[in-house]
């Protein structure tokens, strides 16, 4: 059992980070993209009336739980005006009262609006309806066009759906023809279809919806038809018997309740607006989780203060620049000083850019060299020496720093950041490695440890990675997980087969 431990290990933090980035794509829609952006749609509803003299109370329909969107944010806009908003079943009331308003009035209602897929239709059945008490020759038609439609359906929405396509193309003469009248408009056709579905015990209801067109300020409201199959709220176009809303369709208020009612008021309407806006993705996910019944974004970086987001945007990167450490060591095979030490040095790489970051670094270790070997005459014990050379690093970083600015290389400044505790360590490792084998493998490792860091700056460097790393932290497991199989990895290193392979042609050639 112990030596399935570590594969167990690394597939169950390889599930848990997958899954927890799938949920967060999926789900809530966090974007993969750093400069990703979200279409929102602010659609305004503006009342307007004429007061008639005493207390006025105004009250708007607006809308809650919405088929496909979501609200992020909303405003009123009603000054001189007490407001109140009451929940009802499948809607939200807005509430105006004044006592002594004077003049025309104009009150305004604006709502954000996150198209989020989500339809929010499921409910409960309310149950089989009462059939309408028609008279005749509606009652003999109202049935025989019932058991028509049924014969040519197989469920309750397909049987909505051909009973709308069989009033919107009635013939003359048919049993359809009976329901329609010359001055029909979608809510009047609606009405019918209702009354008509309630004859075959199926629920029906009126939905008052708003077609989002960029720039429209005078949309007029449409009505559509919405029956229950047992299981949710399936809408269907009372015109062409089209089922579900199109993307630019969205839900306002349900039922066939007026959507605007005044009291002491005349002459009063409203009207709607939509205007189209594109916002960051990142922010626009952010406040559409407000609206989720999920903590999951309560424990986000995204909740953290904007300088230690900063600060971890860095620092999340570590990890990835370890793991192409391990790989380079342990599957390439290319010599480094230390372990950790290019992984920092790439981080100051983020700042100098690569090339001057090179530079920098070559001249640093190179001068520190030379004073290393110098002090080595001096034969002092090794934390003194040590300390002697983080402080003569620190005076070659400020000395490089005050010419470059007078010469006008600010990139130089940059310096700075180069953590000289590890450049000391550097220095003092690589002039063992110059006494002990040779200045080859001192090159050869000092070379290495530039390489695996300028291959770790490329990928740190990256801001697709960087966005990742940050708003999915969780993908940190996946990367743990790579790190611990890596770790058990003991096969040839790539650059050992090449020397192997050099050997093998030399001995083939001696044969």
């Amino acid at each position: 059992m112990r030596r399935f431990h570590l594969p167990i290990l690394i597939v169950l933090l390889s599930a848990i980070g997958l899954g927890v980035f799938a949920y967060k794509v999926s789900a809530l829609g966090m974007p993969l993209q750093p400069d990703a952006t979200a279409e929102t749609w602010l659609v305004e509803a503006r009342v307007r009336y004429q007061p008639t003299g005493g207390a006025a109370s105004v009250e708007l329909r607006i809308p809650h739980r919405l088929p496909n969107f979501s609200i992020l944010d909303e405003g009123f806009v009603s000054r001189g005006y007490g407001l109140n908003t009451l929940a009802q079943a499948e809607d939200r009331l807005a509430h105006w009262t004044t006592r002594q308003p004077r003049g025309e009035q104009v009150l305004y209602y604006r709502a954000t609006l996150y198209r989020d897929g989500n339809d929010r239709s499921e409910s409960d059945y309310p149950g089989p309806v009462a059939v309408p008490d028609w008279t005749e020759p509606y009652r003999s038609a109202a049935d025989a066009l019932i058991d028509d439609v049924r014969s040519r359906s197989s469920n309750i929405q397909s049987f909505a759906s051909v009973l709308v396509n069989d009033l919107a193309n009635a013939a003359p003469s048919s049993n359809a023809a009976v329901f329609i009248e010359s001055d029909d408009d979608r809510a009047s056709r609606t009405e019918t279809l209702i009354e008509l579905l309630a004859t075959a015990r199926i629920p029906a209801r009126q939905v008052t919806a708003l077609r989002l067109i960029d720039g429209r300020r005078d949309i007029e409201p449409q009505t559509w038809l919405e029956v229950h199959n047992t299981r949710r709220w399936v809408p269907i176009d009372p015109e062409t018997g089209e089922i579900e809303y199109p993307s630019d369709v969205v839900v306002w208020a349900h039922g066939d309740a007026p959507l605007l009612e005044i009291t002491n008021g005349e002459n009063a309407e409203v009207r709607f607006a939509v205007s189209r806006g594109v916002q960051d993705a990142l922010a626009t996910i952010q406040r559409f989780g407000d609206t989720l019944d999920t903590r999951i974004l309560d424990f986000s970086t995204l909740n953290l203060p904007l300088g230690t987001q900063n600060t971890y945007r860095v620092l999340l990167m570590v990890p990835l620049g370890a793991m192409i450490i391990v790989f380079l060591r342990n599957v390439i095979g290319i010599q480094t000083f230390g372990t950790f030490m290019p992984v920092l040095i790439a981080l100051s790489f983020r700042e100098t850019l690569l090339l001057a970051g090179i530079i920098l670094f070559t001249l640093i270790v190179s001068l520190g060299l030379v004073v290393r070997f110098y002090l080595e005459h001096l034969r002092l014990l090794l934390v003194p020496r040590l300390a002697a050379v983080v402080s003569v690093v620190i005076m070659l970083m400020l000395g490089i720093s005050i010419l470059s600015h007078q010469l006008g290389f600010e990139r130089a400044l940059a310096l700075s950041l180069f953590p000289m505790v590890i450049l000391a360590m550097t220095i003092e490792r690589m002039s063992v490695v110059w006494e002990e084998h040779g200045p080859a493998d001192a090159i050869t490792q000092g070379i290495g440890s530039l390489v695996v860091a300028a291959a770790a700056y490329g990928l740190m460097a990256n801001r697709q990675l960087e966005h990742l790393l940050f708003v999915f932290p969780e993908l940190l497991l996946v990367l743990l997980a790579v790190t611990l199989l890596l770790g058990r990895y003991t096969g040839y290193r790539l650059t050992e087969l090449f020397r192997f392979g050099r050997i093998q042609d030399a001995m083939r050639r001696t044969d």
